[in-house]
């Protein structure tokens, strides 16, 4: 928000929610009732929220900062934001009056948005002061080719599995059960692969996933071979597949060639977790040149990662790409203005388009789930054929691509119907082997984006 009349839309305020408990309680705090003392300016919102307490909760959001939104209120939420949080910025986005602007802080709200300041420029210069110091190159090439040696001890051991498997057969999967392959998963731990510890562990619950699991535990036990054998003979490969394999492997890299400057669009965000991590997802597409990034950022269990860019903001910034073929992810580097609101989408493709797309990325990263993309005039049908499935049917074309089925059970797929109302729609989402699964639509005339994540 680098203007005081450009306000965030609703629905980019609840995109920010960590999950749909914290989005549902903060919308009913975004009403003025429960609010006093509110204001806003230069980039911040401030107010106070009557609780159940006698002390009301101060609540400040700094929407100034070019990282995302950072927040601050007195209740004891360990959520970020908290519902009051995004009461607060609801009440903003409404523009009747309730959150005056400009508006001077007062003492608590300013306290803390000038520590937060004080502490981004010392550490903007202690990063500028380190740099100068590198790290020891020779202690970090050992410390590579240890783990290295380590990786390649535990694909040797994995490959031997493998093999003990397809000579029993795939029915002893089912017999031996999750344990040992818990065991497996827990040795590549060790051996510093994660990625290969993270595919064992998928592998170990196929035979629980339903009929049809043998031909599926085949295909991803060829898949964790061939990822195998990239590894054990990677020094054969070309530059950009060896750092496809580093990749799947989970091996550390940093973002390879120049910058590149771009306005960009921010097309979704979420969040996955598990026991120790969350991981947060945003998709992002360069209005100039047309590419399409992923940023990653992680937070420990339960807690939200810092970076938090809500759908339809535009972020003058410069991003740089990770090695691998065909890799998308990015890494935040320079930004030049705090994100915005816009009006632009990304251009749509057509659902044969979106299928040719995935096919051509396999050839560069076989282990590839799924690519990013924009659909454009399709509409959500029900396929009553085929068991009752959904479908993204291409309104031009006799061409559909059906709906993950994980997205099927998600409240999204009814914000999807009721947004298309039977009429075509621009939808983004991931396009790959299980199908498409939506993640921001756009009405077909003018409007906000809807978030289906």
């Amino acid at each position: 928000m680098t203007e005081q009349g450009v306000r965030w839309t609703a629905d980019q305020v609840l995109a920010l929610a960590p999950d749909a408990a914290s989005r549902k309680a903060g919308s009913r705090l975004g009403t003025a009732g429960p609010w006093s003392g509110t204001g806003s300016g230069e980039g911040t919102v401030w107010g106070l929220c009557k609780g159940s307490g006698s002390r009301p909760y101060q609540t400040v959001v700094d929407l100034a900062d070019v990282t995302g939104p950072a927040y601050k209120c007195s209740c004891p939420s360990r959520k970020f934001p908290c519902k009051h949080a995004l009461g607060l910025l609801l009440l903003w986005t409404e523009g009747d009056g309730s959150v005056p602007q400009p508006a001077e802080p007062p003492d608590w709200a300013a306290q803390w948005l000038s520590g937060r300041r004080e502490r981004a420029e010392k550490k903007e210069a202690g990063d500028g002061g380190s740099a100068s110091g590198a790290a020891d190159p020779g202690a970090a090439r050992r410390r590579a080719e240890r783990r290295a040696e380590r990786v390649t001890a535990g694909a040797a051991e994995l490959e031997q599995r493998l093999a003990d498997l397809l000579r029993g057969g795939l029915a002893t999967a089912e017999q031996a059960g999750y344990a040992l392959w818990e065991e497996t998963a827990a040795r590549m731990v060790d051996a510093q692969a994660p990625g290969l510890a993270a595919r064992v562990r998928e592998l170990g619950a196929i035979p629980a996933s339903g009929p049809g699991w043998p031909a599926r535990l085949l295909e991803e036990s060829a898949l964790l071979h061939l990822l195998d054998q990239g590894w054990l003979r990677h020094d054969r490969l070309p530059d950009a597949l060896a750092a496809t394999v580093r990749s799947r492997l989970g091996l550390p890299a940093q973002p390879d060639g120049p910058p590149l400057r771009d306005r960009w669009l921010v097309l979704a965000q979420y969040d996955t977790a598990d026991a120790k991590l969350t991981t947060r997802r945003t998709w992002l597409h360069g209005a100039d040149s047309g590419l399409t990034r992923l940023l990653l950022s992680y937070g420990a269990a339960g807690r939200a990662p810092e970076l938090s860019l809500p759908v339809g903001l535009v972020l003058d910034a410069d991003l740089s790409v990770f090695p691998g073929a065909g890799q998308a992810r990015a890494a935040l580097g320079e930004q030049y203005a705090p994100p915005v609101p816009a009006a632009l989408r990304p251009p749509g493709a057509t659902t044969a388009e979106a299928a040719a797309r995935y096919g051509e990325a396999l050839r560069e990263d076989p282990w590839l789930d799924s690519v990013p993309v924009t659909l454009d005039g399709v509409v959500p049908v029900q396929d009553t054929e085929a068991g009752g499935g959904w479908q993204l049917a291409d309104a031009q074309a006799d061409s559909a691509l059906p709906l993950t089925e994980a997205f099927r059970s998600r409240p999204g797929l009814w914000r999807l119907v009721a947004l298309s109302g039977g009429a075509p729609v621009r939808v983004f989402g991931e396009c790959g082997h299980r199908g498409f699964t939506p993640l921001t639509a756009w009405p077909e005339g003018p409007g906000d984006p809807v978030t289906l994540c």
